[in-house]
């Protein structure tokens, strides 16, 4: 009996040591829970959405956090359903940012409501500043600001004088994207071009704001090439460059409601600079206004263009110009800065089927209309139809100067008209 009582007894010291071990562990255990929840959140959100301040970045516009919202990326790319990423108000500094996909995510939104700034270290770029790859049903919305803080380089820019310059990081890049809707966002100041969208298809920019001063180099507002079903609706646009540039391989193109000026206008082209590039077509701008800016409606392709291409179905409707350079102009034999050659064949570039209507107000050139076609291959199909376009200077008249372009008019004022 006295042994076992022995045997109870360390059995029951054994028992409570275990106890108080397990309990001093379970505490541990919570300290190790406080300090993650404090030091910020795991990989994966409850609810899928990630803010970038509680990954660590800091909102002082000084401290570089591209770590942070890449972490957000990589979370958010990673999760299932629904997952957002959010940039609250604040500014964050940051570097070259890459969002890769294909995503797990079903939709991807990122809610920019601070501002996110480009640093102005040129080596730590190898091409973009934000650049977005191969996602599905992505949506970036908010009332921040994309600020590429271009003033600081523009100065680097040498394109007016090589033709083959170093290209300044693009602000915004959409690679090979499909279904994505940018919203309500302003895209300011950047390096070069401040939204580039690439092989994408089904693309909706709204209620967007880009803004540049309009001596900016090669500030391009929107530029899309080799994509398809992209629409561009009530957007303001001032940048140094085209307000919208339609490169090669764009299809099924549609723009309403925007707002251009200062700026080099909406333009399709320029066209045939590099070999092989894909023809263009079915474009439509109409519900615009160009207010001060270099050109309106432009068709450009380079007079010593490379290779065939076609620029097709194209229309013009309901634009109003106010104190416009050269409100309405084909351009075949476009050549900046005189720094292409004239070797090449402007006949390569074919472009038909152009329509013109209801386009009036005002330009601050004589020639409101001038449609300068390729005498091996004139522009075809081209029609005008109720233009009232005004020269707003003194000593000259209102004038039309095309060349090689075959124009069918109707209600066109006899200033600005183009016969055959």
């Amino acid at each position: 009996m006295a042994f076992s009582d022995l045997a109870i007894r360390v059995l029951f010291l054994l028992l409570v040591v275990s106890a108080a071990h397990a309990k001093g562990k379970d505490k541990e255990e919570k300290k190790d829970d406080k300090k993650e929840s404090a030091d910020g959140p795991s990989a994966s959100a409850a609810d899928g959405t990630y803010d970038i301040t509680k990954l660590g970045a800091k909102p002082d516009g000084e401290t570089d956090c591209t770590k942070e919202v890449e972490e957000a990326w990589a979370s958010a790319c990673g999760g299932t359903g629904k997952q957002t990423i959010v940039i609250p108000k604040g500014d964050f500094l940051t570097g070259p940012i890459n969002m890769t996909g294909p995503c797990k995510a079903d939709e991807i939104t990122i809610n920019l409501e601070g501002n996110l700034l480009s640093s102005n270290d040129l080596a730590k770029y190898k091409s973009n500043w934000i650049e977005i790859m191969r996602v599905k049903k992505l949506t970036i919305t908010g009332k921040g600001t994309l600020d590429g803080q271009g003033k600081a380089v523009w100065g680097k820019n040498s394109c007016a004088k090589n033709y083959n310059c170093k290209i300044l990081p693009n602000s915004l890049v959409l690679d090979f994207c499909d279904d994505a809707l940018i919203e309500g966002i302003t895209i300011l100041n950047s390096k070069f071009f401040h939204l580039n969208i690439y092989e994408c298809h089904g693309v909706t920019v709204k209620d967007v704001s880009v803004t540049a001063p309009g001596d900016s180099p090669n500030t391009d507002g929107i530029h899309m090439g080799d994509s398809s079903k992209v629409s561009i609706v009530d957007t303001k646009i001032a940048v140094g460059d085209d307000c919208i540039s339609i490169g090669p391989g764009s299809t099924e193109v549609n723009i309403s409601g925007v707002t251009c000026g200062p700026g080099h206008g909406i333009s399709v082209g320029s066209l045939g600079r590099y070999k092989d590039e894909k023809d263009v077509t079915d474009i439509h701008v109409k519900n615009c206004v160009f207010k001060g800016s270099q050109n309106g409606v432009r068709i450009k392709s380079y007079e010593d263009a490379k290779s065939p291409l076609t620029a097709s179905k194209i229309s013009y409707e309901n634009i109003e110009m106010d104190d416009v350079g050269y409100p309405i102009i084909i351009d075949q034999k476009y050549c900046p800065n005189k720094i292409c050659t004239s070797k090449g064949d402007a006949a390569r570039v074919t472009v038909k089927d152009v329509s013109f209507k209801n386009i009036t107000g005002t330009c601050n050139l004589p020639e409101s209309v001038s449609l300068l076609c390729s005498d091996k291959k004139p522009c075809e199909g081209v029609t005008m139809d109720d233009i009232k376009i005004e020269y707003t200077g003194k000593n000259n008249k209102t004038m039309a100067v095309c060349t090689n372009a075959k124009v069918t008019s109707k209600g066109v004022d006899k200033a600005n008209t183009c016969s055959a």
